[in-house]
């Protein structure tokens, strides 16, 4: 009898201490979220595509070495639609999924209620498009952006206004979401501060297809310029009923929501002559040659605006487990700001709040059905 309770006893102990030790996991689960169906969903594309180069790469050399053992690299989808409800969602599903790390989301009006979901789980969330300034005043420590902020945004588009284009007439335009009308405001601060105040101001509804009445009001007050704070599918609808319907002739200026094809390639002559502010051109990058490669090689194109930015995140985070030897949040997020990184963008520097300490900004036009960056 008393050698069964010594061998119950050994058995106990040793599940007990294998219940306690750090477990190899099967895979490392990174999830990967923004608009993957719907009217933007050219931008969910390029999230996805350029964090599947990534973990197609880390999975060809077998996987992330973590706790000398290699890991393969999963990665879980997260459609938002860009609706901050569906974004919440998918938050708790990444982390009740057991992913370590987070690229995504696409739209400031989903990142933002999202990384608080991510932040209580203690799970690193990095960006690749997130502009608006509040993703990372929040003081969360394991939120980052590869991106600029629209405050830069925002200042290189109102010098642009103002030193170039000498106008003095500017109508602002927002589509009411955190990253539309955080722009136009930030746009909006930085010509007050160069001595324009906008002749007009409104916001539109997303999804919404006649503007002429909010066009008609804006061209009574002869604007030289019309800015617009959104996303490219309003932006296309925008400038077409300016040309086409209402005859205006100012300039139409927007941010790097509207920096895809689509809006050249659907608005045609009406977006002739467009500018738009976005990072440098990446295909100029030394670093970011290899990408450039493997994306026309891997999916028969060119990369989009942001697919390089989601290659980067994604291997930021790979690549900081791989450093650290762990998975946990806090030593991740302490890792990534701890140093200079060499990636496909070039240098990157995280700040204490998490966002790159140079992200420059400069100005694009749409010339001869594509864009062309202006020196």
């Amino acid at each position: 009898m008393r050698k069964w309770t010594l061998s119950l006893f050994a058995v106990s102990v040793a599940l007990l201490f294998a219940a306690s030790s750090p477990r190899a996991a099967e895979t490392i689960k990174i999830g990967v979220a923004g608009p993957l169906t719907g009217d933007q969903a050219a931008f969910g594309e390029m999230l996805k595509n350029g964090s599947l180069l990534a973990a197609e790469e880390w999975n060809a050399k077998g996987g992330v070495v973590l706790r000398g053992k290699k890991v393969k690299v999963e990665l879980l989808w997260g459609d938002d639609r860009h609706d901050p409800r569906e974004g919440v969602s998918i938050a708790h599903k990444f982390v009740n999924s057991g992913v370590v790390g987070v690229v995504g989301h696409f739209n400031s009006s989903v990142s933002i209620p999202a990384s608080t979901v991510y932040s209580e789980a203690g799970v690193v969330q990095i960006t690749p498009a997130s502009t608006n300034p509040k993703l990372t005043e929040q003081g969360f420590m394991t939120v980052f952006r590869a991106c600029g902020r629209d405050d830069q945004q925002g200042e290189v588009a109102a010098e642009f206004i103002k030193n170039k284009l000498k106008a003095k007439n500017v109508a602002i335009l927002h589509d009411k979401t955190t990253y539309g009308q955080g722009l136009a405001d930030e746009t909006r601060r930085f010509l007050g501060r160069l001595g324009i105040k906008p002749v007009f101001y409104s916001g539109i509804v997303q999804g919404d297809k006649d503007f002429t009445p909010v066009l008609t009001a804006a061209k009574q007050k002869n604007p030289e310029v019309v800015f617009f704070g959104g996303i490219h599918p309003e932006a296309i609808l925008l400038v077409k009923q300016m040309r086409e319907r209402l005859g205006m002739n100012a300039a139409f200026i927007s941010g790097d929501g509207v920096y895809v094809d689509e809006f050249f390639k659907i608005a045609g002559k009406a977006a002739e002559g467009s500018y738009i502010t976005f990072t440098p051109d990446q295909a100029k990058i030394q670093a970011a040659q290899g990408v450039i490669a493997k994306h026309r090689e891997r999916f028969g194109k060119e990369v989009g605006a942001y697919t390089i930015y989601s290659y980067v995140a994604a291997s930021l985070i790979l690549q900081s487990i791989q450093e650290t030897n762990s998975t946990a949040g806090a030593r991740l997020s302490a890792h990534l700001r701890s140093k200079a990184w060499n990636t496909a963008l070039g240098k990157i520097q995280f700040n204490a709040k998490g966002d790159v300490l140079e992200s420059p900004y400069v100005v694009w036009q749409v010339k001869g059905g594509r864009f062309v960056q202006l020196n």
